[in-house]
């Protein structure tokens, strides 16, 4: 008989990363990276178990912003930078939330892209 053998998920510890916070208006998303940019956990308010219009609200980002965190303690992070993206109502809470932990927080900031012009807008209905 052959025995398999198993690998273990080696956890890796680091002492800094970078929380992403994507709100727009109808969901919020964060994303906690290692230094380098790679994806370690992510959560946002739909997998927290809020749906619908629920999902947008202030206080549902407030619930992921929680659940990050205990996933932050468990990879020993003691430095995060945060960078938040979009315009929905659940970024300043999130900004707010993340202030009120023991972590240290290198940098705030914001990389919502700006139109400069846009794209072309549709031409003018004519009925």
């Amino acid at each position: 008989m052959l025995k398999k053998t198993l690998k273990k998920k080696v956890k890796r510890k680091f002492s800094n990363g970078i929380i992403y916070i994507r709100s727009t208006f109808n969901n919020t998303i964060v994303t906690l990276t290692n230094p380098k940019g790679n994806t370690v956990a992510w959560s946002s308010s739909g997998s927290c178990g809020f749906k619908g219009a629920r999902k947008g609200t202030p206080f549902a980002a407030k619930i992921v912003i929680d659940s990050i965190l205990k996933r932050c303690s468990d990879f020993g992070i003691k430095q995060i930078k945060i960078l938040v993206n979009g315009s929905g109502s659940g970024r300043e809470s999130a900004i707010r939330s993340l202030q009120k932990i023991n972590f240290q927080i290198i940098l705030i900031r914001d990389i919502t892209s700006i139109p400069h012009n846009g794209c072309r807008p549709p031409k003018k209905r004519r009925i």
